[in-house]
């Protein structure tokens, strides 16, 4: 198992900074060309709009598994443990569901717009909507990592890379 999360993280990792990269680099060009040249890279906008979608599906996952999304927690702090738990049970549960949810649906979204075509680059919009289920897809996969650790105890995968902390006393 340990082999799987560290290869996922790898993986995971490696897209996101792609994704980051080609979009500083599309954008930059665009607004340096813009400038200099009073001239537009026509699919320029378009490409990194869609880049960003794909960048907020696919980042998701590692931001769930430390702890990185808004969260409520004042109901679970004032209550005993047990109590505390169980309401963690049920916020996994739930999680999980709606991870299902995202896959399942997301697949459905990829079939419905598979001859609808991006207006300057003429790709079919199912490569961008597949985000969507490849992005609860990766959800899901770092939730199980973690939720027994969460339902236990309220922990968080640690890492100094994702520690805002870590990296600021540096």
């Amino acid at each position: 198992m340990k082999f799987f999360e560290k290869y996922l993280m790898i993986a995971n990792r490696s897209v996101l900074i792609a994704l980051l990269a080609a979009m500083a680099i599309i954008i930059f060009s665009n607004v340096v060309l813009r400038y200099a040249t009073n001239q537009s890279i026509e699919w320029a906008e378009e490409v990194a709009r869609y880049m960003m979608v794909w960048l907020t599906f696919v980042g998701a996952g590692p931001v769930l598994r430390y702890g990185g999304h808004i969260a409520v927690e004042n109901l679970q702090d004032s209550l005993p443990i047990a109590w505390a738990r169980a309401i963690r049970v049920l916020i996994a549960v739930m999680l999980t569901g709606f991870f299902i949810f995202i896959i399942w649906y997301g697949l459905i979204y990829v079939d419905r717009v598979q001859y609808q075509m991006t207006p300057t680059t003429q790709v079919s919009m199912s490569w961008v909507y597949a985000s969507m289920p490849v992005g609860g897809a990766l959800l899901l996969a770092h939730w199980l990592i973690i939720v027994r650790d969460y339902v236990l105890t309220r922990t968080f995968a640690s890492d100094s890379h994702f520690d805002a902390n870590a990296s600021a006393s540096l």
